[in-house]
């Protein structure tokens, strides 16, 4: 068994707290296309397992997520595509992510890079959760968190949780 720092496994890139302790983002564990990396993956995994995070959560779509039951990670996979029902996939991995960050354990997602769809998806769950119910405050919001201006994508999916969440507010009155 590896002793000292290489033991506590390396922090995964462009890792960055959402939610202080409970909601993380990072680009994909190990890289991805040409750049992913059998031993960072293992590297940056065992970094996550060490720090207790309770799922690696993937956004990808057609991501293989087997690799972290060797290592003894749990995951989930929810592919966030813009085929099919967007807003009822988007509807549905939400309220199961509010679900999940009641629990004390935090939770990381990632997609292959730190793209403006994660950040969207980001801004959008803030308006969802009623964290930051206005539009423009979320995305101000966001693009403070990613340190750069967000793109038409991930406008547009918050633009998307923001009717979810009206919606959602509608049916409780």
């Amino acid at each position: 068994m590896a002793k000292g720092k290489w033991a506590q496994g390396i922090p995964p890139r462009d890792f960055k707290w959402v939610i202080k302790d409970k909601l993380a983002i990072c680009e994909k564990l190990g890289g991805f296309g040409e750049q992913h990396r059998a031993v960072r993956r293992q590297e940056e995994v065992i970094w996550v397992r060490e720090r207790r995070f309770r799922y690696v959560i993937s956004l990808t779509p057609g991501d293989d997520l087997s690799g972290y039951d060797e290592l003894g990670v749990r995951w989930k996979h929810w592919p966030l595509t813009t085929t099919g029902d967007f807003e009822a996939s988007l509807d549905s991995i939400y309220t199961e992510l509010r679900r999940l960050l009641r629990t004390d354990a935090p939770i990381l997602m990632h997609m292959e890079e730190v793209s403006d769809r994660l950040a969207g998806f980001i801004g959008g769950y803030v308006v969802f959760t009623g964290m930051v119910p206005d539009m423009g405050d979320a995305i101000q919001l966001t693009e403070k968190l990613m340190e750069r201006p967000l793109g038409p994508s991930g406008r547009q999916i918050i633009a998307t949780a923001t009717k979810l969440a009206e919606a959602h507010s509608a049916d409780a009155t």
